[in-house]
């Protein structure tokens, strides 16, 4: 199932995260939260993962127009961003589909600002 807009990159992991740190700055996306997955698997339950990471990236305009719009907005939000190493040492990035997301809430005016998202994350992708 496609969740979101993807690109694999030949660059490091430590590489690519500060790329779209970066690029989500660019286009006003800042990170909030970060989950190092990996490392989670390992204290949690002593099991190994790949190296993948969820960021949890937000625009404060968008997110504040939004919950002005429906306040339980906020259980969609952030906007995550994962990174994950692949098996041939290559790393994919992927944005979350906003579209999709907000379709949850039935609104037909939430597409513009799903769209508005979408290209933000693209274009902070595509710069990776």
């Amino acid at each position: 199932m496609k969740y979101g807009y993807s690109k694999k990159v030949n660059l490091s992991m430590e590489v690519t995260e500060l790329n779209i740190r970066k690029s989500l700055m660019d286009v006003g996306f800042g990170v909030l939260t970060e989950i190092d997955v990996q490392q989670a698997m390992k204290e949690k339950l002593g099991e190994s993962f790949r190296p993948y990471k969820i960021l949890g990236a937000c625009n404060p305009p968008i997110a504040f127009k939004a919950l002005s719009e429906e306040i339980e907005i906020g259980l969609l939000l952030p906007c995550n961003i994962v990174l994950w190493e692949n098996d041939d040492e290559t790393v994919t990035v992927s944005a979350i589909n906003a579209k999709s997301m907000l379709s949850v809430t039935g609104r037909n005016d939430m597409g513009e600002i799903a769209d508005h998202i979408n290209g933000l994350l693209q274009t902070a992708i595509d710069a990776v």
